[in-house]
């Protein structure tokens, strides 16, 4: 490849830091020719790169690598996105700084950009529409951990709250807190209703949302899997060709458990958790409703409470991630195909032979 004319003559190494940015350029023989500093915003990176022709340009993702990565393509050159946690693992370096780290992407990137395990960022729109699911899941954290502090609260003093659904949580714990700690919950009750609003207010933006994206109708199709798990599934994967293998979709999610053979051993480890861990727990959640007392008689149900009934420890937890994989797999191929979905149908026999 470094014969070829497609390779590009400099490959610059772009630590992205949250103020200023380091760069290491690097040429086809290795040698460093630049180093330089530049400004983390548009107008000092299109200054930087405008002018230059086409290179190859290496970053770790990160909070500024989405916006930074698109700039720099809209100008012409080859953009790689690497991975930090697979081309560092648990551990970064040792001696490291911000020089040291621009000139290790730019090496990396020269000698093989697969050993940066590349990522493709979202397009701008869809991660806008992301970050509509994302709000949402921070004020339903938010006000499930301020009602949990309430029931502990009335505990503490010998009381006990009714159970109730967290939208009607406000209203009806507000007449059951004991007098001497009104004082102090009640404007947390407050708080909490306010919260239920503005979920609610998600909740009619999100379900408009879906009417931009086709395919979320076809996976609400599945008991358990609602407008904000369809959702955030479709613009996760983006586009339904983007894996050669329908179970692929379970990898992506972090749902297939680590790989660790060697000399004839395989142990039996936990998952992977790659990839995005709303889309994750999504996707549990959805498992765990189909799994639970509610949920509907179909071959998901049945095919975990196989699982869950081998016993063991965690047997129900292997159940609902089992099911969530499985369940990643089944909203992919009814996007992929337009069969109506089926409860009772065999998951399995909807998968193309590889």
């Amino acid at each position: 490849m470094r014969g070829s004319s497609s390779f590009p003559k400099v490959t610059i190494g772009l630590d992205l830091g949250d103020e200023v940015s380091r760069t290491c350029e690097v040429d086809r023989r290795g040698k460093v020719v630049r180093r330089d500093a530049v400004a983390t915003n548009r107008e000092a990176l299109a200054a930087y790169f405008g002018v230059r022709s086409r290179c190859r340009v290496v970053m770790e993702a990160g909070t500024h690598s989405p916006w930074v990565s698109r700039l720099v393509k809209e100008l012409g050159h080859e953009v790689v996105v690497a991975n930090p946690s697979e081309i560092y693992g648990p551990r970064r370096r040792k001696k490291r700084n911000d020089g040291i780290d621009a000139e290790f992407l730019a090496r990396q990137g020269r000698a093989d950009t697969q050993l940066l395990h590349p990522i493709e960022h979202r397009d701008a729109k869809v991660q806008a529409h992301l970050e509509v699911i994302r709000a949402r899941d921070q004020l339903v954290g938010a006000r499930t951990k301020l009602i949990n502090h309430v029931r502990g609260a009335v505990k503490s003093a010998g009381g006990r709250l009714e159970r109730c659904s967290a939208e009607a949580f406000s209203l009806r714990a507000a007449g059951q807190l004991p007098d001497a700690l009104r004082a102090a919950l009640l404007p947390l009750l407050e708080v909490i209703g306010n919260l239920t609003k503005q979920i609610g207010a998600f909740d009619k933006q999100i379900e408009s949302l879906t009417e931009s994206y086709p395919a979320t109708q076809k996976l609400r199709q599945v008991k358990g899997v609602g407008p904000v798990t369809a959702l955030t599934f479709v613009l996760l994967v983006e586009t339904p060709e983007r894996f050669r293998r329908a179970r692929s979709v379970g990898a992506y999610f972090g749902l297939v458990p680590r790989l660790d053979e060697s000399s004839g051993s395989s142990p039996q480890l936990r998952i992977t958790k790659a990839g995005d861990e709303l889309g994750r727990r999504l996707l549990v959640s959805a498992a765990q409703y189909i799994l639970g007392p509610f949920g509907p008689d179909c071959d998901l149900r049945r095919y975990g409470e196989r699982i869950a009934s081998r016993g063991g420890k965690n047997a129900k937890k292997r159940a609902a991630v089992a099911v969530a994989r499985k369940l990643a797999v089944l909203l992919l191929q009814l996007w992929r195909s337009d069969r109506a979905y089926d409860p009772h149908f065999n998951v399995d026999a909807m998968i193309p032979a590889a």
